[in-house]
């Protein structure tokens, strides 16, 4: 199967604050240490960072505070300037991009949430939403269609006349969640959004974020320091470390081949069952569709997800795809194989 082709490039990305950050960039003749930065004054908030994010898929950005998550996905947009590299849109060097080219793309092409709502308090949520497409200059009763389309995506559909006040914290996320599809990006950027949000509702948002995926099918790139969130919505994680990129992978690779101690240690907790997707563990179905085996489990489910669903009389499921096909058979003995591992 082929991969996706990459939407957004990152090559020998550098972010360092303080005075003369690119001269001295300049004279470094090999790997530039964090010991190196810190004698010079200098702050490597993004080191060397390579990374390619692919059409369509969940590209999950995590570490612990101060790793450099933040900045760097303020970089991949230019809200924070670079100080060396390459970013890659379309196949477009963002970095060679002057301010109206910028201001034009992310106008309309990338969507933004992040972790405080910031909606604006004296317009309504249908307002609120219509607000990017007036910024672009789009008609009235045009942009206030499609902001009623969003709208009833997140399922506000009964609120669009509410004031932000009016709402609770989960509504006004939806609300921005909702403002920022408005555009219709290619690409969208979430910056820990859910992180303000009561652990119930911030499950709540993580399903409802994962319905939106499945219709919309955006390039996403979506910041966490959570690791339960994110293995649940990512396609692949890259973990980061005093600005650099430690490890890029699924999230079965990174739990179960760290890199180093410091990736080892930071899923040390982790069950096996929560990582694993039913995907990697289902026989090949070998010609045999399953007929016969009713229960169903989504290729994308996990273990741990999957595991209550063996009832009494189920002792195999068949695994679908997006589109409800049979791609093969889970098995309960080597579902519990796995979980006895831990």
């Amino acid at each position: 199967m082929t991969k996706p082709s990459p939407k957004l490039v990152c090559r020998n990305v550098w972010k360092i604050f303080g005075a003369g950050a690119r001269t001295f960039l300049d004279a470094s003749s090999g790997p530039v240490a964090t010991d190196d930065l810190r004698r010079a004054g200098l702050v490597g908030a993004v080191r060397d960072v390579n990374l390619e994010v692919r059409e369509g898929e969940i590209f999950v950005i995590m570490g612990l505070s101060g790793s450099g998550k933040s900045t760097l996905v303020r970089c991949l947009s230019r809200l924070v300037e670079p100080t060396a590299g390459e970013i890659l849109f379309n196949g477009e060097n963002l970095l060679a991009a002057n301010d109206a080219r910028m201001i034009e793309i992310r106008r309309h092409q990338m969507g933004m949430v992040f972790q405080h709502f910031a909606l604006l308090p004296h317009l309504t949520v249908l307002a609120n939403v219509a607000f990017p497409l007036e910024v672009q200059g789009m008609g009235r009763e045009a942009r206030e269609a499609r902001a009623r389309k969003m709208i009833e995506l997140v399922g506000l559909s009964d609120k669009e006349h509410f004031f932000p006040r009016e709402l609770s914290g989960g509504q006004q996320q939806r609300v921005g969640i909702a403002r920022s599809l408005a555009v219709e990006p290619e690409l969208w950027f979430l910056d820990e959004p859910f992180s303000a949000l009561d652990p119930l509702i911030r499950r709540e948002m993580q399903d409802e974020f994962m319905r939106l995926q499945s219709v919309l099918k955006k390039t996403i790139v979506f910041i966490t320091h959570d690791f339960d969130e994110a293995i649940r919505l990512a396609d692949r994680i890259a973990i980061m470390k005093d600005g650099a990129v430690v490890q890029v992978g699924t999230p079965e690779d990174i739990v179960l081949s760290p890199a180093d101690a410091y990736v080892a240690e930071f899923t040390r907790n982790v069950a096996r069952a929560k990582v694993v997707r039913t995907g990697s563990l289902m026989r090949a179905p070998n010609g045999w569709a399953g007929q016969g085996i009713a229960a169903t489990v989504p290729a994308r489910a996990t273990i741990a997800e999957a595991a209550p669903l063996f009832g009494e009389a189920v002792d195999r499921m068949r695994v679908v795809d997006a589109e409800g096909a049979t791609v093969g058979i889970l098995d309960r003995s080597d579902v519990v194989d796995l979980m006895m591992k831990g």
